[in-house]
């Protein structure tokens, strides 16, 4: 699995995985599973669009930052 952080890439108008300095996952879709790090666990959960980006049953105003892998 490979672990990086969320961003939201104006170009594409997705969000994007960064894994390293040059490494991007290039552009996420609606229903894309991934794990994300909440507490020092990992929790399944899966991206989707409706007014902004969220993940399903994840508590949060803004996903851009947040510890992902997949």
């Amino acid at each position: 699995m490979k672990q990086g952080s969320l961003f939201y890439d104006p170009s594409s108008e997705r969000m994007d995985i960064r894994f390293g300095l040059e490494s991007y996952y290039g552009g996420l879709h609606c229903g894309t599973g991934m794990d994300v790090l909440i507490d020092g666990k990992w929790v399944p959960t899966r991206i989707e669009l409706g007014e902004d980006w969220y993940l399903v049953g994840i508590k949060t105003d803004n996903i851009s930052g947040l510890v992902v892998r997949l």
